[in-house]
């Protein structure tokens, strides 16, 4: 069974005491590749360590989060910064997406205005390169909704990151363009929108990750999550389409080489 972890954050501190077991595990549960989303520039450094020591495994996104906006007077920098990777990537380095992006009003809706210019610039700047998109969304659908909705026949196109929404919105956003859904660990927890909504979605339009170390799927709730619990989504949406784990993975990762252009079967 071969699987793509896609959104995953291995660079991150809390894998500084195993970061390559956790990549060995990954390995060892079929994760054949984990796609890596940057931050902001305090993190680049990490992220491109990694995906230079293990370019079989790991590939790198470029991007600003819509967090790293709020209270920073310097945003604009940060995505001048993004801009110039993207122009002159670092040596050894190719990006597969420029994510991870989006709007986040869930700590303060004070910053909408700066967060959806730099949304904006930034598919701009997928469209300009012909890269896909990682959009994050949180307690803010409707605004990502409208925006993306202005973008429609554009060519933008990518992947909604870790997707909990009804049905109608994923109907709504489908419609705009070539974009795929990220389902992670919220989908084995009980009484999940989420699993509601996947068992209405094609699987077509479906892409596995985790978010590690964040949102840690079932059984391993509360723990810190890694790559390798990719599989415990893949069993999940395997078990609400009435599909086999076998079947969910194959499909899942076609999507993702499909989307994300830089990956090689």
């Amino acid at each position: 069974m071969k699987l793509i972890d896609t959104h995953s954050h291995l660079y991150e501190p809390e894998f500084d005491s195993d970061r390559e077991e956790a990549l060995a595990r990954a390995a060892a549960a079929g994760v054949a590749r984990l796609l890596l989303p940057a931050i902001d520039s305090e993190s680049h450094d990490r992220l491109f360590e990694l995906c230079r020591r293990h370019p079989e495994s790991c590939t790198p996104m470029i991007g600003l989060h819509p967090t790293s906006i709020n209270d920073n007077p310097r945003w604009r920098e940060e995505l001048e910064r993004v801009e110039r990777l993207l122009a002159a990537p670092p040596e050894g380095i190719g990006f597969c997406a420029v994510g991870e992006i989006g709007l986040d009003f869930y700590w303060s809706a004070d910053f909408r205005a700066e967060q959806t210019e730099a949304l904006r610039r930034q598919f701009d700047l997928a469209i300009r390169y012909g890269l896909p998109v990682a959009v994050h969304t949180r307690n803010a659908y409707p605004e990502m909704t409208a925006v993306v909705e202005e973008y429609r026949d554009s060519g933008l196109r990518g992947v909604f990151h870790a997707f909990n929404e009804d049905i109608d919105t994923y109907r709504r956003l489908r419609a705009c363009g070539d974009f795929r859904f990220g389902i992670g660990g919220v989908v084995t927890f009980k009484k999940s929108l989420t699993a509601e909504t996947v068992r209405e979605m094609p699987l077509e339009d479906i892409v596995l990750e985790t978010d590690c170390p964040y949102l840690t799927p079932a059984p391993h709730r509360g723990e810190r999550n890694e790559s390798a619990y990719v599989r415990f989504v893949c069993e999940k949406v395997a078990a609400l389409k009435s599909l086999s784990p076998e079947e969910v993975a194959e499909i899942t990762t076609r999507n993702a080489e499909r989307m994300f252009l830089s990956i090689k079967n």
